[in-house]
């Protein structure tokens, strides 16, 4: 399996933030997240990170001074800025500083995706987007697409149904604990969440039916593990 990549993002809207590093950790990348431009640099020179993801408007010290520090400090890292600022003279500021990407608010997170994957991949440092592909028995899971499909027949998944497949992925033929996944992709591990994650998985088992060796086991108490039975 190969290593998470290593994302420093930096953004000052807390609830915009929070979703974005969600959605990437769900999507198998490791996320540092700065949330004031004070702090980037010093937080940038102590990690090791494959892709910067900046903002531009940031309190303290925009994202054009923290890219040309970033740039000054490595200049090889692959950076994408990630900005509501569409005027002309800072789109060119933003590729003159050095970025591969210059992404104005609000964009698509599965383009955002694309796009990462892109980029790493032009360092010699990532698989492409078809590596994100899973083999589920007979079906082939995009998680990057959210889709499941089997010959020519395809499912779509809506984000949660995504997240909480993902996982099980991750966990194959191992327990997936029931804290985890709803923490993880919904934040609390409450008694309605819990609710709502059993509906989740009834409707995981309806889209993999068609493959009798997939099989999504309940442990009581526990969690759920995946796992792919032999059939003779």
């Amino acid at each position: 399996m190969n290593a998470k990549k290593s994302l420093f993002f930096v953004e000052d809207d807390l609830s915009f933030g929070a979703v974005l590093k969600s959605y990437l950790e769900i999507c198998n990348y490791s996320v540092t997240w700065i949330d004031d431009g004070k702090h980037a640099i010093s937080a940038f020179q102590e990690g090791i990170f494959d892709l910067c993801l900046l903002d531009v408007m940031l309190p303290h010290v925009d994202g054009f001074s923290i890219g040309r520090q970033i740039k000054a400090f490595d200049p090889q890292i692959p950076m994408i800025y990630l900005t509501a600022k569409s005027l002309k003279e800072d789109i060119i500021t933003g590729y003159r500083i050095g970025a591969d990407d210059y992404i104005i608010k609000p964009f698509d997170t599965e383009v955002l995706l694309y796009k990462i994957a892109v980029v790493l991949k032009r360092s010699d440092n990532t698989e492409s987007p078809e590596d994100h592909l899973v083999q589920i028995g007979n079906y082939i899971f995009d998680p990057v697409l959210r889709e499941i499909n089997l010959g020519d027949t395809k499912q779509l998944l809506s984000p949660k149904e995504s997240a909480l497949l993902k996982l099980l992925c991750e966990h194959k033929n191992e327990l997936l604990a029931r804290e985890i996944a709803l923490k993880k992709i919904w934040g609390d591990d409450g008694y309605f969440t819990t609710r709502s994650m059993d509906v989740f998985i009834t409707k995981l088992r309806k889209y993999l039916k068609d493959d009798s060796s997939i099989e999504i086991r309940n442990i009581h108490g526990s969690g759920y593990i995946m796992s792919e039975k032999c059939v003779n």
